[in-house]
């Protein structure tokens, strides 16, 4: 590692510090972290899977993902709202993914709230990406990458009132970083 917090890959890529070694990371790192996404699918399960990190680290989530979509019904709210006691009991059971049921409970109930934030804003990217931070507020070098911001407290306090669950300060701004809604590369990043 760089002290600016890169590290030059077996291809002689900079890349920021976190992706390591592993190859399914670095590919999350060089496609996916930071870039925009507007799918509302894709966003529901980028929030859902931030949620299910909570305690973990992102890799243990990034291997579990293709289990997580397809437990989850490819993260189709519509589907997931339907969910019933027995769809948890057989999610419990998934050993593919994280069996922690107040995650589980939490996906469903989001799924809900999901479909009442689409009424109200007529899509999830509508509504999430209202909360976009100005360019200024994020922190690119030397490897300080922020875990919070005002405007991830204010989207975790806001869905928190909607009856969303496992969506904290934190979890809210991880989300930012992974839908590119902020782009945390840090600058001397090819990737950024």
């Amino acid at each position: 590692m760089t002290d600016k917090g890169l590290i030059t890959g077996s291809d002689g890529q900079a890349r920021c510090w976190w992706c390591g070694e592993d190859e399914q990371y670095i590919r999350y790192h060089d496609d996916e972290w930071g870039r925009p996404v507007y799918d509302d699918i894709r966003l529901f399960e980028k929030i859902c899977l931030e949620g299910f990190q909570a305690g973990l680290s992102w890799i243990t989530i990034l291997r579990k993902r293709k289990n997580f979509r397809d437990a989850f019904d490819g993260f189709d709210f519509n589907k997931v709202a339907i969910y019933d006691n027995d769809a948890i009991n057989t999610l419990m059971q998934n050993t593919g993914i994280i069996r922690h049921r107040g995650k589980i409970s939490a996906t469903i109930n989001n799924a809900q709230c999901a479909i009442n934030l689409i009424e109200e804003h007529g899509s999830l990217s509508n509504y999430f990406w209202s909360f976009k931070p100005s360019e200024k507020t994020t922190i690119k070098h030397k490897g300080d990458i922020l875990s919070k911001t005002d405007e991830s407290i204010a989207l975790s306090k806001d869905l928190k009132q909607r009856g969303w669950k496992f969506v904290g300060p934190t979890t809210c701004y991880a989300f930012m970083q992974a839908m590119g809604m902020v782009n945390d590369h840090i600058d001397s990043c090819n990737f950024k």
